[in-house]
């Protein structure tokens, strides 16, 4: 049976603290950002897979991965352009876009204009919503 993306990933919240630690939970259910140079991945160079800690979803590739300097995992560009959705975000007094999972509205992190080629975008992920599947 084929995985069906209209279904979106509903738990309760005892379901999610079950199945993520406290800063996994956190960030993705709680619109959390962990401290640069902290979290999982900001300096990992393996070949793999991101995806959603919450759910499994794919969402970043190792080769669209790149050393922002920010002390987060960047990336120019998701897997597909169905792996995220983009959300306004006027939290801490400015407007940003927030990004979350598209299949469990996991929090992932921002994306901001400032990016390489060929998007010019950067993809700015909290590692603690990320698990990597090494290639």
């Amino acid at each position: 049976m084929a995985h069906d993306r209209q279904m979106k990933v509903q738990k309760t919240d005892e379901e999610w603290r079950r199945i993520l630690t406290p800063e996994q939970y956190h960030v993705t259910r709680e619109h959390g950002t962990e401290r640069a140079f902290t979290g999982p991945y900001w300096d990992n160079k393996r070949e793999g897979l991101y995806r959603c800690v919450a759910c499994g979803r794919p969402l970043f590739s190792s080769e669209t991965k790149y050393d922002s300097g920010t002390g987060w995992p960047s990336f120019y560009a998701p897997v597909d352009k169905d792996a995220v959705t983009l959300h306004e975000d006027k939290s801490l007094l400015m407007t940003r876009t927030e990004v979350r999972c598209a299949d469990c509205d996991a929090h992932l992190g921002h994306v901001f204009n400032d990016g390489p080629e060929p998007t010019g975008l950067r993809y700015c992920m909290n590692g603690h919503a990320l698990k990597f599947d090494e290639r």
